[in-house]
């Protein structure tokens, strides 16, 4: 059992699934036949339904090329001593070295 949370992220995306292949003005039987999927099977993942292999999702972000938004998925946070530990060597100054050049 989902909960409400959960459930509502599901059809949340679901929706953000229609929207996009209504946006590339694609239909049901076309989206469903590059998935390689039914059109229930679509329907389903439409509705967000939990039911549906992720590996489905994976495909479908591929096929509208937002497979990067998944980058962000369980990426581990840097801590605010990490983000200014590398703002602080970005900011280093570089010199050049004391020797010069012998022409």
């Amino acid at each position: 059992m989902l909960s409400e949370e959960s459930d509502l992220v599901l059809n949340n995306l679901g929706a953000r699934l229609k929207s996009a292949r209504l946006d590339r003005n694609e239909s049901q039987a076309r989206f469903a036949a590059r998935l390689g999927i039914s059109i229930p099977t679509l329907r389903n993942m439409e509705k967000g339904d939990p039911a549906v292999r992720i590996g489905l999702w994976v495909e479908a972000l591929w096929i509208l090329d937002h497979l990067g938004d998944l980058k962000s998925v369980l990426k581990k946070q840097e801590s605010l001593f990490d983000q200014f530990d590398k703002e602080k060597t970005v900011k280093m100054r570089r010199r050049a070295s004391g020797k010069r050049n012998q022409i």
